[in-house]
């Protein structure tokens, strides 16, 4: 039998990423170097460790809409080609040094656009980054697309996502403040990257708005959940016998729908007051498709290992529910079926089968 399980043990394993914002995981030291080279006068300090714990401060204050606002010093140095290209080729770095073999990491090319870049710009500079960054690794990254839902800009972000399948873009996402921008606003945009055949459509829903956000997110065909975690408010657990599932959440579990959750930053965003307490358990208990995800690496001071660790101490998960957790993530992936398989069948497998 493996020994117990530790941070270094989770780092060296296979695991897999499906929900990792490019602009929440930029390293506290580049974002110093990118604000002097640019002229970013903003930042809140001028030494790594001091951004760092001002980030996560900022980012923990229990609510979704005051998370957000730390991303304004992130994007704020992001506007350069070059830099980003280079938060893009440290993430991969960052990734591949935690265990990751496969991501799919997004951003918001609309956010990019301050300096003047052009959208086609802005793709080729992170797909270039993670490239780089990727060489030499065991990790692959895939691109998502990622639309503002508090714009009106997803039909040009779709129809941009839709030209680099097959060059690095995997997907297409819609993210922001859920509360009165529902997804079904951005319908046409879903309808193009679903009728186009190429790319997958993950939709944040169930973070910041409850039920009705994620109706909207399935109305517009989302294959996955970017979090979801509020379908547990639609599983009574007090039933006697097992717990009741309500239609919303039996629907998302009975279609294999995968949920991105991603029990840190819901912790420092007030959708749960600890992991303990995160729905996580509850909902791979029940037979939900769980992943687990970083969301915002730098904002949320945390690494894939750190998530997996914590969980796996929260809920007494072993090596098998954590190699199911990578094989449901690896399935759930916007790739083609057959290189799913060999991720699965050549990397996950046979590297949690050795650390048994």
């Amino acid at each position: 039998m493996p020994g117990p399980l530790t941070r270094e043990l989770l780092a060296s394993l296979p695991s897999v990423l499906l929900h990792d914002h490019l602009d929440g995981g930029v390293r506290a030291g580049t974002m110093i170097e990118l604000a002097d080279e640019s002229g970013y006068a903003d930042l809140p300090a001028h030494d790594a460790a001091t951004v760092a714990a001002w980030m996560t401060r900022g980012a923990s204050r229990g609510d979704l809409a005051m998370y957000l606002e730390t991303f304004a010093h992130t994007v704020g140095v992001m506007q350069t080609p070059e830099a980003l290209n280079r938060v893009a080729r440290e993430c991969a770095e960052d990734l591949a040094a935690d265990g990751v073999v496969y991501a799919e990491v997004r951003f918001a090319p609309e956010l990019h656009v301050n300096a003047g870049l052009p959208l086609d710009a802005i793709v080729e500079a992170v797909i270039e980054g993670f490239t780089v960054g990727c060489a030499g690794t065991t990790i692959e990254i895939g691109t998502l697309i990622t639309a503002m839902r508090t714009s009106d800009r997803s039909l040009e972000i779709a129809e941009l996502a839709v030209r680099w399948a097959d060059r690095g873009v995997v997907g297409f996402d819609l993210a922001g403040v859920e509360a009165g921008f529902p997804a079904t606003a951005h319908r046409e945009a879903c309808d193009l990257v679903l009728g186009d055949g190429r790319l997958g459509l993950t939709i944040h829903a169930g973070e910041g708005d409850g039920l009705e956000s994620i109706r909207g997110a399935l109305a517009c065909g989302a294959q996955r959940l970017g979090h979801g975690v509020r379908l547990a408010e639609e599983i009574d657990l007090g039933r006697v016998g097992r717990p009741m599932l309500g239609p919303l959440a039996r629907e998302v579990r009975d279609r294999g729908i995968a949920l991105e959750l991603c029990p840190t930053s819901n912790v420092h965003s007030g959708v749960a007051a600890s992991i303990a307490e995160h729905p996580i358990g509850v909902l791979a208990d029940q037979g939900f498709r769980v992943t687990v995800n970083t969301d915002n690496r730098l904002m949320s001071a945390t690494t894939l290992s750190s998530e997996l660790f914590e969980v796996a101490a929260a809920f007494g998960w072993h090596l098998d529910r954590l190699e199911q957790v990578a094989t449901t993530a690896a399935e759930a992936a916007f790739l083609p079926d057959d290189e799913k398989r060999r991720l699965i069948d050549r990397t996950i497998r046979p590297r949690f089968a050795r650390a048994r």
